[in-house]
């Protein structure tokens, strides 16, 4: 297949660039995959398509202030319990640094994204803070380095103290503080994206009530979104391009109560990965990294129905939609989206597949 038959043109103007004051209050296309046909709704009205035996799979998955800004520190630069001595006279050009995932159980070894990335090689310093600073221990072939972080006490206080929300590079503005809570699920858990699982944004206590209400059950799943959500596919066939891998993990109590599921119903793209790479495996493998690829021709193993937001044109996501839901009927019902004035991307609106 061509990538480039996954294509849509979206006007700018489509792209959220701020979230909805009430998060439960997007729209929701909700695709009828029988029927070939779609709907406009409100997201307030999911737990109107929701029943007893369904399963709502939920991805706790929290984002990191994985966005990190630091400066250029030199070969030679000092290490950071060094307090006597003039840490900024080695210092130079500024560095943007984004965690992917730690590489070391201690998590003080990360690959990250780095720019600008010609000038960041092996053996450099970089100067985050007073608490923390890294050494550029090897480099990747997409722009990735490997860091090693030394920081006084808890790595993970010294980047909440100085990191920034990762949002998406279609949101064309800084991070704020409201960020920090609305580009997070109100269920998030575990920390460990990059990037968050956007379907979930929609929901609210209140909203997750009402689908228990209908009668469906939760199960909850943890995928950490990671490099793959900001990388383009680096080649134009489709059955040629790989994912870089993700860590996920499932419970076992979780697992079962999704496997006994009358109907499964995969919030996001990645609770479907999560729970199509353990069903794939007859729930064997319930933790680890997966790198499925799912694309036109996959064959699904557990879920049942989506929901999913509005995803960028020629992306992994967009082609996992187009898998679920039929090439033809989802890239029409995205040109609907764009002529409806849908909201698109991270902040954007929803879309249901049943």
């Amino acid at each position: 297949m061509d990538l480039s038959a996954f294509h849509y043109e979206l006007p700018s103007d489509r792209i959220a660039q701020q979230p909805l004051e009430d998060r439960a209050g997007s729209r929701m296309l909700v695709v009828d995959r029988t029927g070939s046909k779609w709907e406009d709704r409100s997201f307030r009205d999911l737990p109107q398509y929701l029943a007893p035996g369904d399963c709502l799979v939920l991805n706790d998955s929290k984002v990191l202030p994985a966005r990190l800004y630091g400066r250029r520190a030199g070969i030679h630069a000092l290490s950071v319990g060094k307090r006597n001595r003039k840490r900024h006279e080695h210092l130079s050009g500024q560095v943007e640094v984004l965690l992917l995932h730690p590489l070391t159980e201690d998590e003080r070894t990360w690959l990250v994204l780095a720019r600008p990335g010609r000038k960041l090689h092996s053996g450099e310093r970089i100067h985050f803070s007073n608490k923390l600073e890294a050494v550029i221990i090897a480099r990747g072939e997409f722009g990735e380095r490997t860091l090693r972080f030394e920081c006084d006490g808890s790595f993970h206080h010294a980047v909440a103290e100085i990191g920034h929300v990762p949002l998406p590079p279609y949101i064309d503005r800084p991070d704020t503080v409201a960020d920090q809570t609305r580009y997070q699920t109100v269920y998030a858990h575990k920390p460990g994206s990059v990037a968050a699982p956007t379907a979930g944004l929609h929901f609210t206590t209140e909203m997750l009530d009402a689908c228990q209400g209908a009668g469906a059950a939760i199960a909850r799943v943890t995928l950490h979104v990671g490099l793959g959500t900001f990388q383009p596919l680096h080649t134009q066939v489709v059955e040629e391009a790989q994912l870089h891998s993700e860590r996920f993990a499932i419970a076992p109590e979780q697992a079962a109560r999704i496997h006994s599921a009358k109907r499964v119903v995969a919030v996001g793209t990645t609770s479907v990965r999560t729970v199509e790479t353990a069903a794939a495996s007859g729930w064997q493998r319930l933790s680890g990294d997966t790198e499925l690829f799912i694309y036109p021709g996959y064959s699904f193993h557990r879920v049942d129905v989506m929901l999913t937001n509005f995803h960028l044109p020629q992306s992994s996501l967009l082609l996992l939609v187009c898998a679920f839901g039929g090439e033809d009927l989802i890239l029409a019902a995205y040109r609907h989206a764009v002529t409806s004035g849908y909201r698109f991307y991270s902040y954007g609106d929803a879309m249901l597949i049943v």
